[in-house]
């Protein structure tokens, strides 16, 4: 056993842990950080920054940073890949709700490299790099974390509390036994980033668009340096058939006609889950981030949601740290999964069956919707609050 208990304990150093971080060093809480990686990972995961997470950010004087990085986009589409636009969102709507009125683009990475360098400047916060969280237990009064240290053994922790923020396949949620309620999507999903400007090919073509198709839906996202595109596949082919140079040139051209070759500077397939951990809470030990939900990315909800859940825990928690009941927390739980479940899940669902609907007289349905949607300015709003999350936002504040 080493190191102090009187501190909190975060595992997992991506955008979610480093927010929280970030949150409970302001409130003067001593924080611990584990991450598996030798360094931040610079991976091209999440892009999508919706209005109420650069609301959230602003304390850390971190948005401004993110919008100089990034691309500020007020529009985002629908779009057919036969008919071309079906509808396009005007997020500028949202001006006075928010104080970002747009999505912006930016790697995740940006997020992570600007919040370290602010903890390892104020102080407050240690990194532990090439450990990775192996499992949890608890007394009344601290947890003991388990962890890998970088020569291969093994060492514990203890702490006051444990923020769990270690992804997908979150080992404290397993050393917990917490159930992972859901269903995993029956096809894998290609991600291909590439240099060529869909905007020049496409006319109207919004910096976000979902494609719809009854046989090969798409989504098209520009990054501040490529465009990304999303594609999905057929589960029974290995991740070489799929990854194939020559099938993805094949898939591209399909898409977007291309008079030389698409030069593919990354791809990666992955499978996709809609889950939801049956319980956020576990006495001394708290879920977040993918550990605690997990939704396909159509609609860019899901590293949204987890700085969600990092703001709305840390708050709770500062509380304790100075002294209110514990049982406090359980409002997190009880807001962040309704959170997760009725407006992540719900919309990351919905978009899914818009953009993959095979029934004519449906696809014609969801494209008129979709057209009143954006004629009606009250309807217009409502949707763009629903699925920027400025609308779930304000509806927890009434979950006791």
């Amino acid at each position: 056993m080493s190191g102090s208990a009187d501190r909190v304990l975060v595992v997992g150093a991506g955008p979610v842990g480093l927010v929280a971080a970030t949150c409970l060093a302001e409130a003067g809480i001593p924080v611990t950080v584990i991450e598996a990686s030798d360094d931040l990972p610079k991976d091209l995961r999440a892009s999508t920054f919706h209005p109420p997470t650069l609301d959230m950010l602003d304390r850390f004087g971190v948005s401004g940073r993110l919008v100089e990085r990034g691309l500020v986009c007020p529009k985002w589409q629908f779009r057919d890949r036969k008919e071309g636009l079906v509808a396009e969102f005007d997020l500028g709507i949202l001006k006075g709700e928010t104080n970002h009125p747009y999505r912006l683009q930016c790697e995740q990475w940006k997020l992570t490299e600007h919040l370290r360098d602010m903890l390892m400047r104020d102080g407050g916060v240690e990194i532990l790099y090439g450990s990775r969280g192996l499992s949890v237990s608890q007394t009344d009064d601290d947890v003991t974390l388990t962890i890998s240290t970088p020569d291969g053994g093994t060492r514990e922790l203890r702490a006051r509390y444990l923020i769990a923020c270690d992804g997908a396949h979150s080992n404290i949620r397993k050393s917990l036994n917490i159930e992972f309620e859901g269903l995993t999507i029956p096809e894998i999903f290609l991600s291909m980033s590439t240099h060529f400007d869909f905007a020049k090919a496409i006319p109207d073509l919004a910096p976000i668009a979902y494609v719809t198709d009854p046989s090969e839906w798409a989504v098209l996202l520009r990054t501040p340096s490529l465009w990304r595109v999303l594609l999905p596949t057929d589960p029974s082919l290995s991740d070489e058939q799929v990854k194939d140079p020559a099938v993805m040139e094949s898939r591209l051209q399909a898409l977007c006609p291309n008079p030389d070759r698409y030069d593919i500077v990354h791809s990666t397939a992955y499978r996709v889950h809609q889950r939801v951990a049956k319980s956020y809470v576990a006495g001394r030990v708290f879920l977040a981030g993918d550990a605690a939900h997990l939704n396909n990315p159509l609609g860019g909800m899901g590293m949204n949601g987890g700085v969600h859940d990092a703001v709305n825990l840390t708050e709770k928690l500062a509380q304790v740290w100075n002294g209110a009941p514990l049982d406090i927390m359980g409002r997190y739980e009880r807001q962040r999964r309704k959170a997760a479940i009725d407006t992540v899940q719900a919309q990351s669902l919905r978009n899914r069956q818009i953009m993959a609907e095979t029934d004519p007289a449906a696809r014609k349905a969801y494209h008129d919707d979709l057209r009143a949607i954006v004629a009606d300015p009250v309807r217009h709003k409502d949707y763009l609050m629903r699925s920027s999350m400025l609308g779930s936002l304000k509806e927890l504040e009434s979950v006791a």
